[in-house]
């Protein structure tokens, strides 16, 4: 995607071959900054820490952060010490074992003084891949847009809620459920975006919003509990969310908030539809509620929140009592009864074991 007049992935390989760069979604939106990333500790430290963040991105970094300790020391124990280092970072998001997994798969067989430039190589591949992914996943999202927009008359606008960020920031490009808005809107189709504000971190409101605006796409930012209330007065036509994992039975984890959208789409008869690339099912679980690890996060992040201050200062500020203790789950599980379909690259699949066996037959 674009930002101003030039073309930007969110990680790409910097000049010396060796380091990446990085967009600091920190920052955003009210500062654009690029972050370089060199050392496996420096990579640990962006994905915990959420300088880089979503699934396919956190997957993508990994790779590269494996690489970089392949240019220190190719040995298998460092390959398998990195494997543990980067995997504890996040554990709920299943794109960041995928990669490592695909990571050492690959570089395992290979001799030591091969395993540089060929971990390099593949964590490139990888993030190529995941452009490729996100943009199948736009083109099958298209269709469901076009199928909304041909109830309606002539013009009339297709209402999509959507919540946390599951666009371009979380992806290498394009996004996931943003994909499929970013082609509707190349394509002519007159769409609106409301976006929740996403408690804690405001990742809609900061990411979502901010990329957005950055298109060219109609949207209104919304408290997260507002949702409900417009599905209850039919000012929405589909909810589009991402995920950090999916069972294999259909299942979806996602950013806290996601299983309550997912409760009012259904009290309200309006489709709820999740985007994901394959990377992100993660097929060794088939009860989301009981098997899948929920990351609790620091309560500073709904304690506090950033801000731009009048002065122009970016700024954090407490929203609650200094003595008052503070959970945050990160994540919740939305099971498979309540969505509509998956929208992967191989087009949308049911929620269900069946469903996705069928989109993915060499699974089984």
């Amino acid at each position: 995607m674009n930002v101003g007049d030039r073309h930007y992935r969110t990680i790409w390989l910097s000049d010396d071959g060796r380091s990446v760069e990085i967009i600091d979604q920190r920052w955003l939106p009210h500062e654009f900054r690029i972050e370089k990333l060199g050392t496996v500790a420096a990579i640990a430290t962006a994905i915990r820490d959420m300088w880089v963040r979503g699934a396919p991105l956190i997957g993508v970094t990994a790779a590269y952060g494996v690489a970089m300790q392949m240019a220190v020391d190719p040995s298998d124990t460092a390959l398998d010490d990195v494997w543990e280092t980067l995997h504890e970072t996040r554990p709920t998001a299943i794109n960041l074992r995928w990669a490592l997994d695909e990571m050492r798969r690959f570089l395992k067989p290979l001799p030591m003084e091969q395993r540089t430039a060929a971990a390099y190589k593949r964590a490139s591949e990888i993030a190529d891949e995941d452009v490729g992914l996100n943009r199948a996943i736009g083109e099958n999202g298209l269709e469901i847009i076009k199928q909304i927009a041909a109830r309606k008359q002539p013009g009339e606008t297709v209402n999509i809620l959507t919540h946390c960020n599951a666009g371009w920031l979380a992806t290498v490009d394009y996004g996931t459920a943003t994909s499929p808005i970013y082609l509707a809107v190349e394509a002519g189709i007159p769409v609106h975006v409301y976006v929740d504000e996403t408690r804690p971190r405001n990742q809609g409101a900061q990411l979502t919003a901010w990329e957005m605006a950055g298109h060219g796409v109609p949207h209104t930012l919304i408290v997260d509990n507002a949702g409900g209330h417009l599905m209850q007065r039919g000012a929405i036509d589909m909810v589009i969310v991402g995920t950090d994992r999916t069972t294999a039975d259909g299942d979806v984890c996602n950013k806290i908030g996601t299983y309550l959208k997912a409760l009012a789409a259904a009290d309200n008869d309006v489709p709820f539809y999740v985007a994901l690339p394959s990377p992100t099912i993660d097929w060794t679980v088939g009860d989301g509620l009981a098997e899948i690890p929920i990351e609790e996060r620091s309560g500073d992040e709904v304690s506090l929140v950033w801000g731009k201050t009048s002065d122009g200062k970016i700024a954090q500020v407490r929203v609650s009592p200094e003595a008052t203790p503070a959970a945050n789950p990160a994540f919740d599980v939305t099971p498979a009864r309540l969505v509509t379909g998956l929208i992967t690259e191989r087009g949308v699949a049911k929620a269900s074991r069946e469903g996705l066996k069928a989109m993915f037959p060499e699974r089984g």
